[in-house]
């Protein structure tokens, strides 16, 4: 069974105003672990990179039990999960020292790097000798997110250096502090983030202008929406709890 694990020490500059860990911080060191292992398994970015593909997001699913807090310890243990035609599948999940803590899931897609055109997984996969888990961190598989129609605006932002990866477009982990920045500290007071996930429509490049809305559903969990261009561009579904 091969599973990459990795510990992260969180720092300061991964809390929020509450010492709580922010779920793009959460992210980032998942995307770390991420590509790690796909270093280790030989479809890493210095593999792919010289054949012009690349991996990019569609989605991250993540929950937790407890918040995660500035100086904890989290280990990411994470494994490929057997892709389908167009979705590379990997798994994750959290612990700090015994506790698991969390769980999370994503899917991928392969790109063509001079284009943007999506590719089918056999064409990295194709021909390598992965071994697979045959289990799952997570039964979840509702990825369809509501639009946020109806919804409060709240917020405009134009995608700058900050926010850009060697993609040229607004990393996967950045959209999460943009999402999130739908919210006031004085809304956040009090609150952590449970479980969320983030669909990635439609890739955002610097210089384009972001709207962003927020919708409440009825269950008390919220839709966040970011628009470019009268397009959806991604979206979140975030749950609360409290602390």
């Amino acid at each position: 069974m091969y599973l990459h694990s990795t510990d992260y020490h969180f720092r300061y500059a991964d809390a929020d105003f509450q010492d709580v860990v922010r779920p793009a911080s959460l992210l980032a060191v998942m995307q770390e672990s991420a590509c790690h292992s796909a270093d280790e398994l030989g479809f890493g970015y210095n593999d792919l990179q010289p054949k012009n593909i690349g991996f990019i997001l569609s989605n991250w699913y993540v929950e937790l039990s407890r918040s995660v807090k500035y100086n904890d310890v989290l280990t990411v243990r994470t494994w490929p999960v057997k892709p389908k035609h167009l979705i590379v599948f990997r798994d994750f999940e959290l612990y700090m020292g015994d506790e698991k803590v969390g769980v999370g899931t994503s899917r991928w897609c392969l790109v063509d790097l001079a284009t943007f055109t999506m590719l089918p997984s056999s064409a990295v996969f194709g021909d390598k000798d992965v071994t697979y888990n045959d289990f799952r961190s997570t039964p979840f598989n509702s990825w369809k997110i509501p639009r946020a129609e109806g919804g409060e605006a709240t917020y405009k932002k134009i995608v700058s250096y900050s926010d850009c990866d060697h993609y040229h477009h607004a990393n996967n982990t950045k959209y999460a502090d943009l999402l999130m920045d739908a919210f006031s500290l004085e809304e956040l007071k009090g609150k952590w983030v449970k479980s969320f996930r983030i669909s990635y429509i439609k890739q955002c490049k610097c210089g384009e202008k972001l709207s962003f809305c927020r919708l409440k559903l009825d269950d008390g969990s919220y839709v966040i929406e970011c628009d470019a261009d009268d397009e959806v561009r991604a979206q979140m579904h975030v749950v609360f709890g409290d602390l």
